[in-house]
């Protein structure tokens, strides 16, 4: 079995997603969002952290992709994302999972063949990647077409 988690991480909501790897082919297995509503930036990692730790153990990926920072208009904003994005792989770590590093356009040129996709057209070829007939939170989406890059530029083979 050779599963994937992919993380799209936030700061007030983090996508998550997991495909497995079946004869070459990725299967869509899960996916969702952890919103966040607290205004304090410590419970929100610990959420993050707490929430990650409940999905590595019920769906048993063998591996993590996670879109990597990336540095808009607001510092403040970057640095909230990179602390919910440490959060969460703190919480893939203890587990001693790999984890793979993607850029925001290195997953959309993966996945849509155009590294300024738009999210919606990510969303619609990760729906059309996975064969789901129901669209995907659009975080959760994110965190697929994470999952998704792995796959394709790792060769994950299973």
């Amino acid at each position: 079995m050779h599963r994937i988690l992919g993380i799209d991480p936030g700061s007030r909501k983090t996508g998550f997603g997991i495909i497995e790897i079946i004869k070459n082919k990725p299967h869509y297995i899960a996916s969702g969002v952890i919103k966040l509503d607290s205004d304090d930036l410590a419970e929100r990692l610990a959420r993050i952290f707490t929430d990650f730790q409940t999905i590595i153990k019920q769906y048993q990926p063998t591996v993590v992709a996670v879109e990597e920072v990336f540095m808009s208009k607001n510092a403040n904003s970057a640095l909230k994302l990179g602390q919910a994005r440490g959060a969460a792989i703190a919480a893939v770590a203890i587990h001693q999972l790999p984890v793979a590093q993607y850029a925001a356009r290195s997953i959309k040129q993966a996945i849509v063949g155009y590294g300024q996709a738009e999210k919606d057209q990510v969303q619609m070829m990760v729906m059309q990647l996975l064969n789901l007939i129901k669209k995907p939170q659009i975080d959760a989406s994110d965190a697929l077409a994470a999952a998704l890059c792995h796959f394709h530029t790792q060769g994950c083979i299973k």
